[in-house]
């Protein structure tokens, strides 16, 4: 085992003697880099901790205490509630996430039954509860979650992923296309990058669904789908990486360079049978 991989486990596993005793924790699960086989330097300890009800913050303050932190960011709110804090001992940063269990349950029943798409990211919450380790399960619930989870790809939820995310690419009047070559004609850098980096979470969205994989989210995109995606692109990684240093600038020819990207995507789906000017109405299609 890699000993920064060893020390990160050992730590984790210290952790959740501490949180596994807090009478509102269900279950806690290990997820990241640390089960993604991603692992480097810059990894930090990703803990899912799944409630009943929100840990009090002068309970989660006092383990923290125990546990010894160099600096602490605890109660943060940004996105999911979360703690984050530097070991003392180790130095390997910490990242805690609580999920209410009810609330996890049904992120999967909208995608997984009732095969909801957003706008990017559609599958992410089922790739971390289907990837996550168990560290601590009061009741086998997550254990129950993990096995339910484990589904084929629905196929209603491939052509919803579709339906919602490939026509905002280039075919409808918003889109993101369309709104980068505004922002190139008023020169707006900050623009670009805006609509790009909405571009791109959609375009991946689109990619894992044809590839029917769930979505990892943005860390290390490329070489998941390098690792997991068999229908990709030729020259994938060379046309985002041409597009992301076009946005750098206000040329025009960073449209030349999309087109590029987004009509190597469009031969994909017709491949798959799938026509790229229908795609708006793809969910709707018996």
């Amino acid at each position: 085992m890699d000993k920064n991989n060893s020390a990160q486990l050992v730590l984790a596993n210290k952790i959740v003697e501490h949180f596994k005793v807090v009478s509102d924790v269900e279950a806690i699960a290990l997820g990241g880099s640390q089960t993604s086989g991603s692992l480097d330097k810059h990894s930090d300890i990703d803990l899912y901790v799944y409630t009943h009800n929100i840990i009090p913050l002068s309970s989660r303050q006092l383990i923290v205490q125990k546990l010894g932190a160099s600096q602490a960011d605890l109660n943060l709110t940004f996105w999911d509630l979360g703690d984050e804090w530097f070991d003392l001992e180790t130095g390997i940063e910490v990242d805690m996430i609580y999920w209410d269990r009810l609330w996890i349950e049904d992120q999967l029943e909208r995608v997984l039954v009732a095969h909801q798409a957003s706008m990017g990211y559609t599958t992410c919450f089922w790739h971390t509860v289907l990837n996550s380790k168990i560290l601590f399960d009061r009741q086998d619930w997550l254990a129950k979650l993990q096995e339910k989870s484990s589904q084929p790809y629905p196929e209603p939820l491939k052509r919803a992923i579709i339906a919602k995310n490939h026509p905002v690419l280039r075919a409808v009047i918003p889109s993101y296309y369309a709104q980068i070559k505004k922002a190139i004609e008023r020169h707006d850098l900050i623009s670009i990058n805006h609509r790009l980096a909405a571009l791109l979470a959609s375009y991946f969205d689109v990619l894992f669904a044809i590839n029917e994989v769930s979505n990892p989210g943005e860390k290390k995109i490329l070489k998941f789908v390098l690792d997991y995606c068999s229908k990709r692109p030729i020259g994938l990684q060379r046309q985002v990486e041409i597009v992301l240093q076009g946005a750098a600038t206000a040329d025009k020819v960073l449209l030349d360079q999309l087109d590029e990207l987004l009509d190597s995507l469009d031969d994909l789906l017709i491949e798959e049978g799938i026509d790229p000017a229908q795609t708006l109405v793809l969910d709707k299609m018996v």
